[in-house]
């Protein structure tokens, strides 16, 4: 038996809306529920190397606290951005979408800028000790992370400058902000250990 479809007063066919959730945000939901649990297994690596290692960080180490907080702060403003681009993208303005996570992008490269600055100036390599794996594990899986957001946000901005994007472009946006911001939270817990709790 076919389902009855809803119709208007005069028997034409009414229109409803789907409301189902897009496979694209089901598959990104559901990628960075593993990615969480990546991360899970990074922070308890180093809590378990800062249990039994001491001193813990060992003597000589020394991190510009200063310096990576202002990025920190840089890296969580383009939180911002990217909530305001999906924000535009949802009104309908898609050159201010596009003039936001282009924003978003620069502000994401900036950080990682600063990543590799840091790697190249900080005064212990990945085998110099216990900490220094930590430290390049973690910061560097990150780092590849923040990465990866820049190449999706290229994508999308690609995407955007092409024909046919206008016509529905909310489930790439919004699944690009949902990897966005799960980078900067991540972000925000490995800032808070390596260098607040040292």
């Amino acid at each position: 038996m076919t389902p009855m479809r809803p119709a208007t007063a005069d028997g034409a066919a009414l229109v409803v809306p789907d409301r189902r959730t897009p496979m694209l945000t089901v598959g990104m939901v559901v990628w960075l529920a593993s990615e969480l649990m990546f991360f899970g297994a990074l922070f308890a690596m180093y809590f378990t190397l800062r249990s039994v290692d001491h001193p813990w960080p060992p003597r000589g180490v020394e991190l510009d606290v200063g310096v990576s907080a202002a990025f920190t702060l840089v890296l969580a403003l383009s939180s911002g951005t990217m909530q305001l681009g999906v924000r535009a993208a949802r009104s309908g303005d898609h050159p201010a979408m596009r003039r936001w996570i282009l924003l978003t992008l620069l502000l994401g490269a900036i950080f990682l800028a600063n990543q590799v600055h840091e790697y190249a100036t900080v005064p212990f390599s990945m085998s110099s000790h216990a900490y220094g794996s930590a430290f390049f594990v973690t910061t560097g899986f990150h780092a590849l992370h923040v990465l990866g957001g820049l190449v999706i946000m290229l994508v999308l901005l690609g995407r955007a400058a092409g024909p046919g994007f206008d016509t529905d472009p909310m489930p790439s946006v919004e699944v690009t902000s949902y990897y966005w911001h799960f980078v900067d939270v991540v972000w925000l817990g490995l800032f808070a250990t390596i260098f607040l709790l040292q």
